[in-house]
């Protein structure tokens, strides 16, 4: 599956950004749908992942409360809505998808297990 993101973007501290990822080619195997960031200097984190489906969410403890995941299976995109920012999210956000079933866990935040990738978004805020 070829990866597209779209929304990023510059905002202050306690705004609001929605991250879209659009998804073509070949989807028919996608079981997982998950977005990464990764800061400057820093390793690519996982963010929140959701199954096709949209059956099951999973989240980081950073954003948990603040982000939600959500996707549209028959579009087979995924996006992000992320609320009350703060400048610690400041990164390249990446959406990803995986067509290998991933375990609840920690498991379905790690980049190892995701196969499709895209270019990624940039998310600045500021304080």
């Amino acid at each position: 599956a070829h990866l597209v993101e779209s929304g990023g973007g510059s905002v202050q501290a306690g705004g609001s950004l929605r991250l879209s990822c659009a998804s073509s080619g070949y989807t028919g195997d996608i079981q997982f749908l998950a977005w990464f960031r990764q800061a400057p200097g820093r390793e690519r984190e996982g963010v929140a992942s959701i199954t096709r489906g949209g059956g099951s969410t999973y989240y980081a403890d950073s954003v948990k409360g603040r982000f939600t995941v959500s996707q549209d299976q028959i579009k087979m995109m995924v996006f992000l809505q992320m609320n009350n920012l703060a400048p610690d999210d400041t990164a390249t956000y990446y959406c990803a998808m995986s067509n290998q079933w991933i375990y609840y866990g920690e498991g379905r935040l790690s980049p190892s297990n995701y196969n499709s990738w895209g270019r990624g978004t940039q998310v600045t805020v500021s304080s």
